[in-house]
């Protein structure tokens, strides 16, 4: 989640996933992805800000990889929404592009980095660039029902948005994007004009308790690392998907799990 303080408080990032999308067609969501291999590379401790591995880990409740984690989020946002969350060695404030960088140049890195044409860790030798991951807080941690074809563990990540970056939608993988309130966007939702995943909404609703993005994300960075959330689906006696069933809701435990993992069929 980028965040900006807006003129009515603080404002989330959000972007629409095409409709032809195999998954979460037509969903607004936040810039994110998966963690590749690449992420992985030993070149990216020396290029990161006040956190190696084992921090990093430590961080996001990981045995080890935590900064790949954190290495993917900031690539992911410069991929789907051109928003690159670095430094120059020799400053503390994020780049500006236009400024510190070329506009255009970075542009083109965008696309180049998202073809796999140029690594970050090259962008960053280049500019003398340092990934700012010690800038990134851990909200929540979601785990797809079980039972469901397609399966994801994701963590929710929050960091305040560069001010001479302006986000944009990348018109591939995503095609609309705006700046909103979050509790503007909830209301957004529960009307039916934006369509959002449980976990999105929930995320929303964590932001909604901040008056200024820095507030957040110090305390996505203090706060106690974040329980896993399981939800479970809910279904009809025909078998039909009617809702979702999270951890305190009061019939979370009477939902049953899927016959091949309780022992049926």
């Amino acid at each position: 989640m980028l965040l900006r303080d807006g003129p009515e408080g603080v404002e989330v990032f959000m972007l629409r996933r095409t409709l032809s999308a195999s998954f979460a067609g037509g969903q607004y969501v936040f810039p994110g992805g998966k963690v590749d291999g690449e992420d992985h590379s030993a070149q990216f401790e020396p290029v990161c800000d006040g956190l190696d591995d084992a921090a990093a880990s430590q961080r996001l409740g990981l045995e080890h990889g935590g900064l790949a984690w954190l290495v993917a989020a900031v690539r992911e946002c410069f991929e789907e929404a051109g928003v690159l969350l670095a430094r120059r060695s020799d400053a503390g404030d994020a780049i500006r592009f236009g400024v510190d960088l070329d506009s255009g140049e970075m542009a083109e890195a965008r696309e180049r980095v998202h073809s796999g044409e140029l690594s970050l860790v090259e962008l960053c030798s280049r500019h003398e660039l340092r990934l700012m991951v010690d800038r990134i807080g851990f909200t929540s941690h979601w785990i797809t029902p079980v039972g469901e074809r397609r399966r994801f563990d994701t963590r929710f990540l929050v960091a305040v948005a560069p001010l001479v970056q302006e986000p944009l939608h990348d018109g591939g993988e995503t095609i609309e994007s705006l700046w909103v309130r979050p509790a503007h966007a909830l209301e957004r939702a529960a009307a039916g004009e934006l369509q959002m995943f449980p976990p999105t909404i929930a995320n929303l609703k964590w932001l909604r308790g901040f008056d200024s993005a820095d507030a957040a994300v110090t305390s996505a960075i203090d706060a106690p690392r974040p329980a896993p959330i399981l939800p479970r689906v809910r279904l009809d006696p025909s078998g039909r998907v009617v809702g979702v069933a999270l951890p305190g809701d009061a019939d979370y435990e009477q939902v049953p799990l899927p016959e091949f993992v309780t022992g049926g069929r």
